[in-house]
């Protein structure tokens, strides 16, 4: 006794309880595997998949001269550059001009034809980077004229695949030629182009007049990219931007440096990472109840060291000392796996998306990542270890005796309590904090947080109402339900270690299964079969024509259509503006505009008056109601946009309702008609036809139109959504894939439970067999158990993941919510699985046992 007081009196108290950690730790990691499985597991998923991302952007960075095509890059649309601005970017160093547009490519005979995204360049291209032809070949050669004066074109093999056509064949652009004369192996720039809905076609940019495609008001993207000279910083490169914005304000050019190359795909990697990161945080707060059962199940066994230490004079500081740093130690190993799995992965992603991303990953090891993940950590076993080892500070020894027959619990002391609240909360703060959009990671952690304190209402529900529960003549359902409900009961573990993970992934299959229904049945209803863009204002009434006469049974809508950049918003610079992120997108880029005397069909007036018909003051705009509201927009305020070069500055005459979902004619900005006057520009049409229409029908259009009018471009709305939900199917493929891991950590929790559990099990088992139970009765009573405790489970995942999948469809998406049949009955059967399984496999194991050495013990 005399030996433990000076040691907790002094400094060295801890280091004797270091001393009696590390001689208790040569027993083994026996009863700690799903411990550091479970920590590891949440580490890897949080420092992997940052350093992923990391190496994803920083490889962006590093080549983003190549994927730019240069230093600086000065973007129009609508028109090209005139001669002062030319010389001005030409007076920067070697420049190269860069037309894309999308167009119709067909075969010769009119017999097919396909969307292509056309791709115009000139002598100089590529400034950086290196294009390249399957079979070898230069670029020059590729696009030159043969000798018939056809000009050369380059495709993608899709291209060739889709049009039944191989390289030597020509085939129909607007009203000229081309020849395939070689397949595109790679495309340096590739990934600035951003979405893109049909396969590359490129082309010289001299070939590119003799089409007709380039027309006033023409969908066309000028882009001048331009060499700096070698050695140019960042700060001179921000320094020259800044100069061209001063000395051409009126351009309405967009201006990319090379350490800004593809915005919009580093946000998506950003917003990607952040889910999974989140994910991978979910992952470790499941793995977190994998900690309390284990260092819960730990203690337990302890009890007669614990209580010899105390008899010893051991103070409950010194225990709880020498049992947190066991369990710190511990989980440092799992936070060690954790971070070398961390550390691969940017390396085993490189090779693996090496034929995949047009771009090199900067494969390294970054220990700020990695130091996020071992913080994620070590506070996740902090906040799930600190409440089992304070029980132990004040129980007396004889307590801990008694606690082999009652297992009631009290809470440990206040401190303990305010710890383990202040570990939890700097995890939830840290997530908030450092995530790219907060505030779906504030809902993300306050409905994890959420979802985590109803589990464990719903478990002590499941617990009361089993209490409750009437006698059963059924042995086996009444031994069930007593199972659920007795002291240290399997309840709580079972319903907390599944509860998070179904959660997750019933949310995640009712949004995925939501947006396929929306894309597949709902827009297949509303949306119009075909988009004709680009009809040239001499053409438009011709066309419209033809539309009524080949589509007679079908709904035609025409617009006029320009595009323009958003410059000021009641004058405020739009890089300047405050806008929530649900509205920041109008601000990025080109949106496309119009005007209209009345209100649009599919509109609604929210606030302020629509403009007569015949009104001709200053120009007014109405503006989407919930884009409006995020961007701060009052009534009467001034917009101003750059179309055509010239910056147009109208009034907000009022706001409307805009259905997006149904793929209509609309527009974020629609003008008074007088705002545009005399200025060149195109026209839009579409055509609705009933769904069921045939697709010989479709195609029997899209051929008299393409024959007719061979410089509109026409978008068939089945293939563009064929190719969305394309899209949506892989990424909730890997979505769902990533997010199994939470499902994995559940999985581990659920055996180490049912494990921890066994003890008490044996001598239940024993002694019911010693009353003259038989093996098939008690398994069938144990499998009812974990039936009640999986279907419970299941039930208010499903509730909770609808309730989540509803917010994010209807909340964010702005779309209709459907409750899927398949994915509810999917989510019990699995839970089912999963407890039935894992729970008979571990009985069975008891079962096993003698009852001599067990009722030796008794």
């Amino acid at each position: 006794m005399s030996a433990f007081v000076p040691a907790q009196a002094t400094a060295g108290g801890l280091r004797l309880a270091l001393r009696f950690a590390l001689r208790e730790l040569r027993g083994g990691l026996k009863g700690f595997y799903i411990f550091i499985a479970c920590i590891a597991l949440g580490v890897a998923a949080i420092s992997g998949v940052t350093s992923v991302s990391r190496a994803m952007t920083d490889g962006i960075e590093g080549e983003g001269q190549t994927i730019l095509g240069g230093d600086i890059a000065f973007r129009l649309i609508h028109r090209e550059a005139d001669a002062s601005e030319r010389a001005y970017i030409e007076s920067l160093g070697p420049t190269s001009r860069v037309a894309t547009l999308r167009a119709m490519a067909r075969k010769p005979d009119g017999s097919d034809q396909a969307l292509v995204e056309l791709k115009a360049v000139d002598g100089s291209y590529p400034l950086y980077g290196t294009f390249s032809v399957e079979g070898g070949g230069t670029l020059d050669d590729k696009l030159a004229a043969g000798p018939d004066g056809v000009p050369g074109a380059l495709a993608d093999a899709s291209l060739l695949a889709r049009l039944g056509i191989t390289v030597g064949d020509s085939m129909s652009l607007g009203r000229s030629m081309v020849r395939v004369t070689g397949i595109i192996a790679s495309e340096p720039d590739k990934l600035s182009e951003g979405l893109e809905f049909g396969p590359r076609l490129l082309l010289s940019d001299s070939a590119l007049p003799a089409t007709g495609l380039v027309q006033p008001g023409s969908l066309v993207n000028w882009s001048y990219r331009v060499r700096l000279a070698p050695g140019t910083s960042d700060e001179a490169t921000r320094a020259q931007m800044s100069e061209a914005r001063a000395k051409f304000p009126d351009a309405g050019w967009r201006i990319q440096s090379r350490a800004n190359s593809a915005p919009g795909l580093q946000r998506n990697i950003e917003r990607f990472s952040q889910f999974l990161s989140l994910v991978g945080l979910t992952a470790l707060v499941v793995g977190g109840v994998g900690v309390a059962n284990a260092v819960r199940a730990f203690l337990e066994t302890k009890r007669e060291v614990i209580a010899s230490f105390k008899c010893l004079g051991a103070t409950g500081n010194l225990v709880f000392s020498i049992y947190l740093i066991q369990v710190m130690l511990i989980a440092a190993i799992g936070i060690g796996i954790g971070l070398v799995i961390g550390a691969i992965l940017p390396f085993v992603a490189g090779a693996a998306l090496a034929g995949v991303l047009p771009i090199q990953l900067a494969m390294s090891v970054y220990p700020v990542e990695l130091g996020l993940g071992l913080l994620y950590g070590f506070l996740t076993a902090l906040a799930f270890a600190l409440w089992p080892l304070g029980r132990a500070h004040d129980i007396p020894p004889t307590a801990l005796f008694r606690d082999q027959v009652d297992a009631r619990r009290s809470q440990p002391r206040r401190r303990y309590l305010l710890a383990t609240a202040g570990a939890a909360l700097s995890l939830a703060a840290i997530a908030i904090l450092l995530a790219h959009d907060k505030r779906i990671a504030l809902v993300y952690v306050g409905a994890s947080a959420a979802s985590f304190l109803l589990l464990i209402a719903v478990a002590r529900g499941i617990m009361m109402l089993a209490r409750r529960a009437p006698m059963v003549r059924s042995t086996a359902l009444r031994l069930a339900i007593a199972n659920i409900h007795r002291p240290g009961a399997l309840t709580p573990s079972v319903v907390l270690s599944l509860g998070l993970g179904l959660t997750l992934l019933v949310a995640l299959a009712l949004i995925d299964g939501n947006l396929r229904r929306e894309l597949n049945a709902t827009l297949a209803e509303k949306a119009p079969s075909f988009f004709f863009i680009d009809i040239q204002s001499g053409e438009r009434d011709a066309f419209e024509a033809l539309l009524r006469q080949e589509a007679a049974d079908g709904k035609i809508q025409s617009v006029p259509m320009l595009r323009g950049r958003l410059t000021k918003v009641n004058g405020v610079p739009s890089d300047q503006v405050a806008a929530t992120p649900d509205a920041a997108w109008v601000l990025r880029g080109d949106r496309g505009i119009t005007y209209e005397a009345t209100l649009p069909a599919n509109s609604k007036l929210v606030e302020g008056q629509w403009w007569s018909a015949d009104y001709s003051g200053e120009p007014l705009v109405s503006f989407d109601a919930e884009l409006a509201a995020g961007l701060g927009l009052k009534i009467g305020q001034p917009i101003s946009v750059n179309v055509l070069g010239r910056e147009i500055t109208a009034r907000l005459a009022n706001t409307r309702t805009v259905e997006w979902q149904s793929l209509a004619i609309n527009f974020v900005m629609v003008f008074s008609p007088n705002t545009f006057a005399g200025a060149p520009h195109a026209h839009l049409m579409t055509v609705t036809w009933d769904p069921d229409v045939s697709t010989e029908r479709e195609l029997s259009l899209l051929k008299s139109v393409s024959s007719a009018f061979p410089t509109v471009t026409t978008i068939r709305v089945k293939d563009a959504l064929s190719q969305v939900n394309s899209i949506v199917e892989q990424l909730a493929l890997a979505i769902r894939s990533a997010s199994s891991i939470t499902l994995i950590a559940s999985v581990l929790v659920l055996a180490g439970a049912l494990a921890a559990g066994n003890r008490s099990r044996i001598y239940d088992a024993v002694i019911l067999k010693t009353l003259g139970a038989t093996r098939a009765r008690l398994i069938f009573a144990y499998a009812l158990e974990y039936a009640i405790l999986g279907l419970a489970t299941a039930l208010f995942a499903l509730a909770a993941g609808a309730a989540a999948a509803w917010y994010v469809i209807t909340g964010i998406m702005g779309g209709s919510f459907t409750l899927l049949p398949a994915t509810a009955a999917g989510a019990v059967f699995g839970a089912l699985v999963l407890t039935v399984g894992f729970g008979l496999i571990g009985t069975w194991r008891v079962l096993g046992k003698k009852p001599a050495p067990v009722l030796r013990n008794l």
